[in-house]
């Protein structure tokens, strides 16, 4: 058993190994993180949580810990590279598969847990989470370790069994860490499924197995001490932030540009389980239909089901919302494999059978455009046909082929394949393929301007027009955001060192403003590319004050 648990967790690495160096920093939600955690390496300032002058109070500071803590760790200090900062994300998926792997041995089988851990290693969902250095790798890990402690808890007393002492510690410990990670979430998980299985049994007896005195004192010890000198040292901005504008505004609207009606994660499943998600869909119907007679199918379905319905509603939506969810159909997988194959392949309902066509259909789609994207990608923007593309497609559509299956029951051996198969997909889309589309990473072409091209050591770079997290992350923290005059100005202000970025097509209205004070600049080096964040194209020159 503790064989499948140190091959997860090896397995769970090297599906992440791939890209997290040659990747670039993806904006833009991840270059503010660890902008925001290179802050506090530079800085020493532990506590606060800024990005260049702006307080940053969206998230708490248990991911910009772990990061920094990385960063102190490699012994590289505040000029760490990215993918130092990404090692917690691909840590969290690797314990989160871990864990999940802990709970299907104990819910079901090792087989089970082995499939289940599996399943959540070569998800896209967790293949991108893993590789992106935000709180959602870290956050899963959490939550699959609070909901398997509980999934245990609940189970001993449907049994009328001991609890295990240590469960009740593992899942307040792992509330505490969450809500650190990412505010509510793990603790509304956990609410809801509880919630839905108290309703559905009308029995509650059994929570004061949770120790919940005890527990929350330590989920208090936990968030506390962090919580207090930060509404301290902000003047309680950061629960004005964070509670106030963060969370309610995604409750009440769609919070940065980001509102989206009901259905969305439904259309976006087959992406975000591929390839696993008509599997998943065909474990969670048979699951549905023997929900009375097993309290282990009640669970996991009381963890998806209530999450997903939830996020539905709420207006803000973004694919990974729905990450922490996912773990629960991926032990239904698991469930399947105790089964024999004549009874995991019960007839359907015919509204369950229309459902599974349909993902099916969507797990083709999405399989087909995975593969298309490997190929197409370096067609389209480098106008040039990569080797790297051929493998990386077949390796798609072999994992495609092996997840769509007629039958629920998918063999243990078949799982291990089509993860295998995901595997490779990943490796070579995130760790070769896409960092080669230069028109796409700007920030990491104007680094490379910048290197070659400043007059000293200390140049700092003023940008106007492009002003991507990634840049600021890449170039330094003293950069400048502004505009032509802004740009203008700082050449002016340090004509020996300063840099300045600016649209080809400003370049009249910079030499303009230059010669208004006698002054002339050149430019050294031009930057062509694509802003993915907004969709433009944009022909950026790199400028120092001419001699």
């Amino acid at each position: 058993m503790s064989r499948n648990y140190i091959f997860l967790f090896l397995f769970s690495l090297m599906m992440t190994a791939s890209g997290l160096a040659s990747m670039p920093p993806l904006d833009r939600d991840e270059p503010r993180f660890v902008q925001a955690t290179k802050q506090m390496t530079e800085t020493g300032d532990y506590v606060d949580i800024r990005f260049q002058e702006a307080s940053r109070y969206q998230k708490p500071i248990g991911i910009y810990w772990l990061q920094s803590a990385a960063v102190t760790l490699s012994g590289e200090g505040a000029q760490a590279p990215i993918w130092i900062y990404r090692l917690v994300s691909a840590l969290g998926i690797a314990v989160a598969v871990v864990a999940i792997a802990w709970t299907g041995t104990n819910l079901f089988s090792a087989n089970a847990g082995l499939a289940a851990g599996l399943v959540m290693a070569a998800i896209f969902a967790t293949a991108f989470e893993g590789r992106d250095a935000k709180t959602d790798a870290m956050l899963l890990a959490c939550c699959v370790l609070a909901q398997g402690a509980l999934a245990q808890i609940y189970l001993a007393s449907r049994r009328n069994e001991p609890v295990a002492g240590h469960l009740p510690w593992v899942f307040w410990a792992a509330q505490g860490a969450a809500i650190l990670i990412k505010g509510p979430i793990a603790p509304l998980l956990s609410m809801l499924t509880v919630l839905t299985l108290v309703v559905f049994e009308r029995d509650w007896r059994w929570l004061a197995k949770l120790k919940a005195g005890r527990g929350l004192v330590l989920v208090l010890l936990i968030v506390l001490p962090w919580l207090a000198l930060i509404t301290w040292k902000s003047n309680g901005a950061f629960l004005q932030q964070a509670v106030g504008k963060d969370m309610l505004g995604k409750v009440a609207q769609g919070e940065e540009s980001h509102g989206l009606p009901p259905g969305f994660y439904v259309l976006t499943y087959c992406l975000f389980m591929w390839p696993f998600g008509l599997v998943a869909l065909g474990a969670g119907l048979q699951a549905l239909n023997r929900l009375r007679d097993d309290p282990r199918l009640r669970f996991c379905l009381a963890w998806y089901i209530p999450f997903w319905l939830v996020f539905e509603l709420i207006p803000t939506k973004l694919p990974h919302y729905m990450l922490p969810a996912y773990p629960g159909m991926a032990l239904l997988i698991g469930w399947l494999l105790t089964l024999t194959p004549h009874e995991a392949n019960a007839p359907l309902r015919r509204w369950q059978t229309w459902l599974w066509w349909a993902t099916a259909f969507g797990t083709v789609l999405v399989t087909a455009g995975l593969a298309v994207l490997c190929i197409g990608a370096p067609i389209y923007l480098m106008k040039t046909f990569s080797w790297w593309s051929v493998p990386a497609a077949a390796a798609a559509l072999g994992a495609g082929y092996l997840a769509v299956s007629r039958q629920a029951f998918v063999p243990l051996v078949r799982i291990g394949g089509t993860a295998v198969c995901a595997g490779i997909t990943y490796a070579l889309l995130f760790g070769v393929i896409v960092p080669s589309l230069k028109p796409l990473w700007m920030s990491r072409e104007i680094e490379a301007a910048v290197r070659a091209d400043r007059p000293c050591e200390t140049s700092v770079l003023a940008s106007a027009e492009f002003h991507e997290p990634s840049l600021v992350f890449l170039v330094g923290t003293k950069t400048v955001l502004t505009d032509v005059d802004g740009v203008a100005q700082h050449l002016l202000g340090d004509p020996a060192c300063a840099l300045g970025l600016a649209p080809v097509g400003d370049e009249k209205r910079l030499d303009e403003l230059l010669a208004g004070q006698g002054k002339k600049a050149s430019r050294v080096a031009e930057i062509n590319g694509i802003n993915y964040s907004s969709g433009d194209r944009l022909s950026l020159g790199l400028y120092r004050m001419a001699n």
